[in-house]
């Protein structure tokens, strides 16, 4: 779909919404391919706005789309050029708190979407879950738009400038991939900050003690990440330092108490969480 559609929808995008629609033909292309869309695979959409990604969504090979759009006016105008798909159903509501299953009864296994950036945060804990909660639903692959400064953060390795509390969170759920940056002139109206197109395949977790550990690492990325500069010693030393299976736990992970939180991997946040369980 090119501009010209874009502007024959009329609608003034509205900024509690988030509203800011990709037009860059390359760009969608790189979502429905990282999606890697096939004739068993049911898309949840969130956000379709003027109906762009929707469009190859529909021409792909998936067998069905659920979108949900929050934007009364935007569903008239989806509803008008989509409701003669029959592989196509809209959903109107808040993605936050409508159901995310299909209308048809089928099981949504993916997620392609250029989600509005003002709700990222709680839309991620909705579709991947958190490290002290499971998902209400589970989903294969998730496709998602975000703002570049976030999206940096979710696939950021150890010891690098943009790893956070948030990669750490991230990545013991789910495996991240970078797809493509997507500079503002790519979308009407252009937005003030940069994007990118990230893959997350999210964990099937087997350990029945997962969140419980999990709910410990959250403590402890607390204290340690609310002084991100301070040296673990001083942020998280009184909880490790009381007892010798702890020391010993360091000493065989190679970890050290001068290092600074963004130095150590999620894997060791998990481990050293699982070792305070059990001592």
């Amino acid at each position: 779909m090119g501009d010209k559609t874009l502007n024959d929808f009329r609608h003034i995008p509205r900024k509690r919404f988030g509203q800011h629609w990709l037009k860059d033909r390359a760009v969608l292309d790189q979502i429905i391919n990282a999606a890697d869309l096939n004739s068993e695979d049911c898309v949840l959409e969130v956000g379709p706005g003027k109906g762009a990604l929707t469009e190859k969504l529909i021409d792909s090979e998936a067998k069905f789309i659920q979108a949900i759009e929050l934007d009364r006016d935007l569903i008239v105008g989806l509803k008008k050029r989509f409701s003669h798909q029959n592989k196509f159903s809209l959903r109107e509501g808040d993605v936050l708190s409508a159901p995310l299953d299909a209308e048809n009864g089928m099981t949504i296994n993916k997620v392609v979407a250029n989600i509005p950036y003002n709700i990222t945060g709680p839309l991620l804990k909705r579709l991947i879950g958190e490290l002290r909660k499971a998902p209400e639903y589970s989903f294969e692959t998730l496709v998602l738009l975000m703002q570049k400064e976030v999206a940096q953060r979710l696939v950021a390795l150890p010891g690098t400038s943009n790893f956070s509390a948030l990669s750490v969170r991230i990545q013991l759920l789910a495996r991240c991939k970078d797809i493509c940056d997507v500079p503002p002139k790519c979308f009407q109206p252009s937005p003030q900050v940069d994007s990118k197109v990230v893959m997350i395949k999210p964990f099937v977790n087997t350990d029945p003690d997962f969140y419980e550990i999990g709910n410990l690492v959250e403590k402890l990325l607390k204290h340690a990440f609310a002084g991100r500069r301070k040296k673990l010693r001083n942020t998280i030393g009184s909880f490790v330092t009381s007892s010798d299976p702890i020391r010993e736990f360091f000493a065989y992970r190679g970890i050290s108490l001068d290092q600074r939180p963004q130095e150590i991997s999620p894997s060791n946040w998990f481990a050293l969480a699982k070792a305070l369980k059990e001592t």
